[in-house]
């Protein structure tokens, strides 16, 4: 088990070494395990990398991302371009059912709606307009409708099969629940990475409408 001291030296140095981050503008906090991130970055993309990097160090339970988004002179843009290459994004996406997506945009604030089939599909959308120059906020209010193609049992034993070939460690600690398209995921995982994925596999079922969280993380 790492102290936080330790804790807070790993996430600075996999701040420092990503590149996509400009880890001089932020400072870094860690309280029992859980890292909390603050100062500013010059877009959402770099607040999501940054997020990401702490996530990856080892020992880290949770991030609570303070950070704040201030463009920098010369990448904001009149909402109206910004509106034109949220759905030029969206649009270019082949995985993503496009005309089914809404998004407004306010200052610099895009806000995502509509209704998709799974909740893969609304975190593509959320993955493709992130990057895009000019986003101060992302908010994703996208439904899932999901196409009713399987029982909850048959849901149940595709996740634990997901998960069986996606994991490195045995699933036995890993207990999945589902009801009416929604799954239930509780137990113990070693990292973020291996709850990740484990997430990750329960979102991608077919059937699967909301994935409840509530793995705890064991070093």
């Amino acid at each position: 088990m790492q102290t936080d001291s330790h804790l807070r030296m790993g996430v600075l140095a996999e701040l420092g070494w990503d590149a996509r981050v400009r880890e001089t503008d932020l400072a870094v906090e860690v309280r029992a395990g859980i890292v909390v991130l603050t100062g500013t970055v010059g877009s959402w993309a770099e607040r999501v990398m940054a997020q990401q990097a702490a996530h990856r160090v080892a020992g880290v339970l949770d991030v609570v991302n303070e950070v704040e988004v201030r463009l920098p002179s010369g990448s904001a843009r009149d909402d109206t371009d910004l509106a034109h290459a949220v759905r030029h994004a969206l649009r270019w996406d082949a995985l993503l059912p496009d005309t089914r997506i809404e998004s407004t945009v306010a200052h610099g604030t895009v806000t995502l709606a509509g209704d998709v089939d799974y909740p893969s599909q609304s975190e593509d959308a959320e993955r493709a307009v992130r990057n895009l120059t000019g986003v101060r906020l992302l908010v994703n209010k996208i439904r899932i409708q999901p196409i009713d193609l399987a029982s909850s049992e048959d849901v149940k034993v595709a996740i634990e099969a997901a998960l069986s070939r996606r994991m490195a460690r045995e699933v036995a600690h890993i207990k999945v629940e589902v009801r009416d398209g929604r799954v239930a995921l509780s137990g113990a995982v070693t990292s973020w990475a291996e709850r990740r994925a484990a997430v990750g596999a329960a979102t991608a079922a077919p059937g699967v409408h909301s994935v409840d969280d509530h793995l705890r993380i064991e070093p």
